[in-house]
């Protein structure tokens, strides 16, 4: 079995790289999808990396995986914080997801405590930079059965 992981990146984590390095580091987005993909080769999974500023969109993706896909690597960014109808579409799926944040929001400011994805995820890994990316497929590699 073809074991299918879609990741999904939320708003303004295309300017990685350019955006508040001292916070979310050097590496932009493109260099977490080149290591993300050379961990999912290696443990025999197919990769869908995706991007988008739109929230509609990330609505759309997350209802798709849910029944084209084995789990889902989130990073919702600053839709963690506001959005229940991506909360709504996570809680409608029966896939596993986890969460990831490069940063550690509970370490920034109070309106970033607020989550929204926390409770319908699997999981959860903040404030571990991309090292987080990869962690979470690692952990999806372990609760998705290969055979």
């Amino acid at each position: 079995m073809t074991r299918n992981i879609v990741c999904i990146n939320g708003p303004n984590l295309n300017l990685l790289g350019q955006r508040e390095p001292e916070i979310y580091g050097r590496e932009t987005l493109a260099d977490i999808e080149n290591r993300l993909q050379a961990t999912a080769e290696a443990l025999n999974i197919t990769l869908d990396f995706r991007q988008t500023n739109s929230e509609g969109e990330m609505v759309t993706w997350i209802q798709e995986a849910g029944s084209a896909s084995n789990g889902i690597i989130l990073n919702a960014a600053a839709y963690t914080h506001t959005s229940v109808a991506i909360h709504d579409a996570l809680k409608a799926i029966s896939i596993p997801i986890v969460e990831v944040h490069l940063s550690n929001p509970y370490a920034r400011e109070t309106f970033r405590h607020t989550n929204f994805i926390s409770p319908v995820a699997t999981g959860s890994i903040a404030g571990l930079g991309s090292n987080g990316y990869v962690l979470a497929l690692n952990a999806l590699s372990e609760l998705i059965p290969s055979n």
